[in-house]
């Protein structure tokens, strides 16, 4: 007798006792499951070299790992203001500074620019050197002037994120000589370097709250301002210099060092003062060529 059981299993079945469905649920199975997660999350970018369209995927590692840690010492400061330690705050700002300052060197000297670098570039500015320092003048001491003091907290983000827009648009229209407007990192030095100063110096009045504030907001315009800065970007630090210009910057870093706060907020007040210096003095002169002008017709 045969078993018609035993008969209708192995005809549905496959060498080996597997069934045929569930053969073939295996065929359809992707070999790798994360495949369609990591090409719909590649990034593609599209570059014109000699009037041809190339694309190119991923990302450039070196100048974004100094991005990162730019954007991660931006975030720092905003926790550390929150938490009361505002001398910490205010160092992390700077070595935000120093950090975003070397991305960019390094993408041009590795020619590893592009367009996903420059965006995540802008992104962590915004972060660093324009919320960071509204939140920590915010909780050093404008907190204590109420709504007038969160606005100028305010006019400070808006500015630099208005300045980073207003940068990254004209890009390709503006002498790289100058920046048209206080850049966003010597804006956020001069308020972190001055909570930094007083903090230590544990100076704190109202009439002092009332100055950061005003401080701050004029940051902020200045930020959106058509004041030309000298942008440092023609200085050429691989060519050869004089013996002394070693001394005169060892000498720098020995000021710099005696009282840190002090000298930073007076080596960027100066450079935003520089600005506003050269502003009068263009408008005097042009002033003076039409008065003249009209007293030749």
């Amino acid at each position: 007798m045969t078993n018609d059981t035993g008969s209708s299993a192995h005809d549905e079945s496959q060498p080996g006792g597997e069934p045929s469905s569930q053969k073939g649920n295996k065929r359809n199975w992707p070999t790798d499951p994360f495949k369609d997660f990591f090409e719909d999350s590649e990034v593609v970018e599209e570059v014109t070299h000699n009037g041809e369209t190339e694309r190119h995927r991923g990302i450039y590692l070196l100048p974004n790992l100094f991005t990162t840690g730019a954007l991660f010492a931006g975030f720092f400061s905003v926790v550390s203001a929150v938490k009361g330690d505002f001398s910490t705050a205010a160092i992390a700002i700077f070595v935000s500074m120093v950090l975003d300052g070397c991305d960019g060197r390094v993408a041009r000297m590795t020619n590893t620019q592009s367009a996903f670098g420059a965006e995540y570039d802008s992104l962590a500015d915004m972060l660093s050197f324009a919320v960071a320092p509204a939140v920590l003048a915010f909780s050093w001491s404008l907190h204590s002037l109420g709504k007038f003091g969160w606005i100028c907290a305010f006019v400070f983000v808006a500015g630099g994120a208005l300045r980073l827009a207003r940068f990254n648009v004209q890009l390709a229209q503006v002498d790289k000589k100058w920046f048209v407007g206080l850049p966003s990192p010597s804006a956020a030095a001069i308020v972190a370097s001055c909570v930094w100063s007083f903090h230590n110096f544990e100076v704190h009045s109202q009439m002092l709250d009332l100055l950061i504030g005003i401080l701050v907001a004029l940051g902020g315009i200045l930020m959106v301002s058509n004041i030309r800065y000298y942008s440092f970007k023609e200085v050429d630090f691989r060519g050869r210099v004089p013996f002394v210009a070693l001394l005169v910057v060892v000498l720098a870093f020995v000021v710099i060092s005696i009282q840190p706060s002090v000298v930073l907020l007076i080596l960027f007040g100066g450079y935003a003062l520089s600005g506003m210096v050269v502003a009068l003095i263009r408008g005097a002169r042009l002033r003076s060529k039409r008065r003249k002008r009209r007293e030749r017709n």
